[in-house]
């Protein structure tokens, strides 16, 4: 169920531990806050998503300094997607520039993104830098955010089948240095022969 959870299924989760006669760890009212701010960033609205996280939990963005910075700089993103570049200076030079004093790792991903300024059109963009103009940018600023709410909540953040795979895989990786076994295709999950 956990994975329902965390990906954002509320009815799916809500018919499964019906279903299952499991009572559900997770308020499930939670789920929908959680994909209102998920859908405001797919949609390029950081400012509503922002207001939701704050209405979710205010903690979430003071005490995560990384998270506060990229939803900033998904901001400015949104606001260079839309050409409307004199507020985008603005922006980062108001809200952006002084995280960027801070911390090297935010700089760098600053001057990263005012790159894009260089570029009229989202074609001529080299691919190193015209990422951050993809819907995969907004994705990654969402997963983002739902894990910092989830663990906020005092929810897990991965979902713990991803978990499993990835000992699984550890656990074989270490085992075949001391022993032969029957390993376990992660591909399709069959069973292969001895290693």
């Amino acid at each position: 169920m956990d994975y329902l959870v965390i990906e954002g299924y509320k009815s799916a989760a809500e018919e499964f531990a019906q279903e299952a006669s499991v009572v559900p760890e997770v308020d499930f009212e939670s789920i929908e806050s959680r994909m209102r701010v998920r859908e405001a960033l797919q949609r390029g609205d950081v400012e509503d998503a922002i207001v939701r996280v704050n209405e979710l939990n205010p903690e979430i963005l003071d005490n995560n300094r990384a998270l506060f910075f990229h939803l900033q700089q998904q901001k400015l993103i949104e606001y260079i997607r839309q050409g409307r570049v004199g507020e985008a200076l603005q922006f980062a030079q108001d809200e952006l520039a002084q995280l960027g004093e801070h911390s090297p790792e935010f700089l760098s991903e600053l001057e990263r993104t005012m790159s894009l300024l260089a570029f009229e059109h989202s074609s001529s963009t080299p691919s190193a830098i015209g990422d951050l103009l993809s819907p995969a940018q907004r994705m990654k600023t969402a997963g983002e955010v739902n894990a910092a709410i989830l663990e906020s909540l005092s929810q897990g953040k991965e979902v713990k089948l991803v978990q499993l795979v990835k000992l699984l895989s550890w656990g074989q990786e270490t085992l075949k240095e001391h022993a032969e076994f029957p390993k376990m295709s992660l591909d399709d999950g069959t069973v292969l022969g001895s290693t």
